[in-house]
């Protein structure tokens, strides 16, 4: 997809740099998919913070399983 976009010198000299691409467009393309890569790995270690992932370990025995539903034990003098 084609747009147009004011960025000023500074700012693309420095993208520039950090993509290392010599040229714009590419720096530019580079830069967002980076953002968007970031912005998705923040959001899942959210979901996994919150717990969305933590499901019961089938293998484990029930009695051994913490209330929280997550499979690791919890460290001794805890």
């Amino acid at each position: 997809m084609r747009i147009s976009v004011d960025i000023d010198d500074d700012t693309m000299r420095d993208v520039m740099v950090l993509t290392g691409e010599k040229n714009k467009s590419p720096a530019i393309a580079k830069a967002v998919i980076e953002f968007v890569r970031r912005k998705q790995a923040r959001e899942f270690g959210r979901l996994i913070r919150e717990g969305a992932f933590d499901y019961p370990d089938p293998v484990m025995p029930r009695r051994e399983q913490s209330d929280s539903g997550n499979p690791v034990p919890p460290l001794p003098g805890d």
